[in-house]
């Protein structure tokens, strides 16, 4: 087995070993792997913090040892970029940008120097929605955990994960964490609520603000009223999702 850590600003991890084929996800700077295969020009990986798996390109990850990527495992508080961008020095002088919510806790490992602000450890619930209002006008990006293109599951993920809360990184794996709630009243600002499409299934997830309103990537990340049917876009004055379930996760 061989494993390998991300050194560049953000890497994507596609569903087959092809730079056509489509990005179902991405690898932040710091974040680990698994090596679970290995090809000339690709390796499908397996990530550390959510086991997602895909593909990604031989010269945009750096091998580790294993008793690296033993030791990044067992951080109990990986530290992580608060700021929506911030930066990496490498040895030779070069900047190195990272974005929000880049684990800065490998920068030792790969022989960097961290220069922005950082998190770490479990924040409070209320400390969600600070996070999530950073990513506001980010836009949509199948795949994408960035401010500069995300999709609605790596939104939630992500918020979730800087503050040291742990999601899964799909909407209807996330929508199996967690306590139900029967309604929107009995939620608060940082619980999640679930979509779902004409055939039931879990597509779409946001976080849920106070006053009956909701931050989710639908477009871009964007602010809309919630109410018992769903989310209602005021501007186009429709509904565009269905709401499913409630989900408290702290």
């Amino acid at each position: 087995m061989q494993y390998g850590i991300c050194h560049l600003s953000i890497v994507p991890i596609r569903t087959h070993p092809d730079d056509s084929a489509e990005m179902c996800s991405q690898l932040l700077y710091g974040e680990h792997v698994k090596v679970l295969e290995n090809r000339k020009k690709w390796s499908r990986i397996r990530t550390a913090y959510d086991s997602y798996e895909g593909w990604v390109s031989n010269n945009q990850f750096t091998l580790i040892t294993e008793e690296d990527y033993k030791e990044l495992d067992a951080q109990p508080n990986p530290t992580f970029s608060s700021d929506i961008i911030a930066h990496a020095c490498a040895a030779d002088g070069m900047l190195l940008p990272l974005l929000l919510g880049s684990m800065v806790s490998s920068v030792p490992l790969l022989q960097h120097q961290f220069e922005g602000h950082s998190i770490s450890g479990k924040q409070s619930k209320t400390n969600l929605v600070e996070t999530a209002l950073l990513y506001l006008k980010a836009p949509y990006q199948w795949g994408g955990k960035t401010p500069f293109g995300i999709d609605c599951s790596g939104f939630t993920q992500m918020v979730y994960k800087i503050n040291g809360h742990f999601l899964k990184r799909d909407a209807e794996q996330q929508s199996q964490q967690g306590e139900p709630l029967s309604f929107i009243e009995e939620s608060e600002p940082g619980d999640l609520a679930f979509f779902d499409n004409n055939e039931g299934i879990i597509d779409h997830v946001g976080i849920i603000l106070k006053d009956n309103y909701i931050i989710h990537a639908h477009g871009h990340v964007r602010i809309d009223r919630l109410d018992h049917t769903g989310i209602f876009n005021t501007e186009k004055k429709l509904y565009t999702h269905k709401l499913r379930v409630i989900k408290k996760i702290l």
